[in-house]
């Protein structure tokens, strides 16, 4: 076969893989999620047993929760009950200043708590507190690719049933008062992890049986100033974009023709046959013009 007849042949097959080569070459780009915070001036889970325990009522009272990934602020001062004092509120908590916010802001999260002037009440105990004190405060910070960060501020004391403690970080703290109850309390909790944090100021473990009268029986715990944030993630890094032969599935020039000899040897063919029956596609492709090429390679 003439040599311009191949030259044209092998030309036509080149722009037919042209638009395959191209095609499939991309990008994929995944952002990372948001974080989160949260807060809280007062939480309970307390079982308040009534009438000796005829009457059981679960005292559970948040006050200034908060969460985000959008910014929360809330200030209330007072946390009330209802059913455990003969149909009227009981007051729970009053506080001068009683503060949570949530704040999640591009790769940053973080969450505080600020109580101060506080005296926290149980039932059957409406006139002594089962704790007072002047301040606490708790914060976490979790930012994108930096060590999160918890931190608890205490006062030096408190009064717990009545009675001035001094707070230490040596352990918890213990409290009896005959003919009232008892309270444990667990000083400044915090926690960490690679990407969240988490603080409590104080959790009270509370037994209450005022004058063994049965009146009210109050158990378990109340947590005072709690903050807990997670840091955003970090975007993930753009895959490479794959390269052109690699993504249209086509073989290097040189791998394209040791399979190509590896399948003539099998079949006894030689190294025109890919040639010839290409020739014969396109020429089938192209009709009357690839004709008249045929004509003029042999001189017609």
């Amino acid at each position: 076969m003439p040599a311009r007849r191949w030259a044209a042949v092998t030309a036509a097959c080149a722009l037919a893989a042209g638009p395959a080569a191209l095609a499939g070459a991309g990008s994929a780009h995944a952002t990372g999620g948001h974080g989160t915070a949260s807060a809280a001036v007062l939480r309970t889970g307390l079982d308040v047993s009534l009438l000796n325990k005829t009457v059981n009522a679960p005292l559970t009272v948040s006050l200034n929760e908060v969460r985000a990934p959008q910014s929360a602020r809330k200030t209330a001062l007072t946390a009330t009950l209802d059913g455990v004092d003969g149909g009227k509120p009981f007051s729970v908590l009053r506080a001068e200043v009683a503060d949570a916010e949530a704040t999640v802001n591009g790769d940053r999260a973080e969450a505080s708590t600020t109580l101060s002037g506080a005296r926290l009440h149980v039932p059957g105990l409406p006139l002594l507190s089962v704790v007072e004190l002047e301040a606490v405060s708790s914060r976490a910070v979790c930012e994108t690719g930096k060590t999160p960060h918890a931190s608890v501020t205490l006062p030096a004391s408190v009064r717990v049933l009545g009675k001035r403690v001094r707070l230490t970080a040596g352990g918890p703290t213990h409290v009896e008062v005959p003919g009232v109850g008892s309270v444990r309390l667990d000083l400044s909790k915090t926690h960490t992890t690679s990407t969240a944090a988490a603080a409590t100021a104080l959790q009270l473990k509370v037994s209450v049986n005022p004058l063994k009268l049965n009146v009210a029986e109050v158990e378990g715990t109340l947590t005072l100033a709690e903050a807990m944030c997670e840091a955003p993630a970090a975007p993930a890094a753009p895959a490479a974009p794959a390269a052109q032969g690699e993504a249209a599935g086509v073989q290097p020039q040189g791998a394209r023709g040791a399979r190509a000899g590896a399948n003539l040897a099998e079949t006894g063919g030689d190294s025109m046959t890919p040639y010839v029956a290409g020739g014969a596609v396109a020429l089938l492709a192209a009709g009357g013009g690839a004709v008249v090429l045929a004509r003029r390679g042999r001189g017609d």
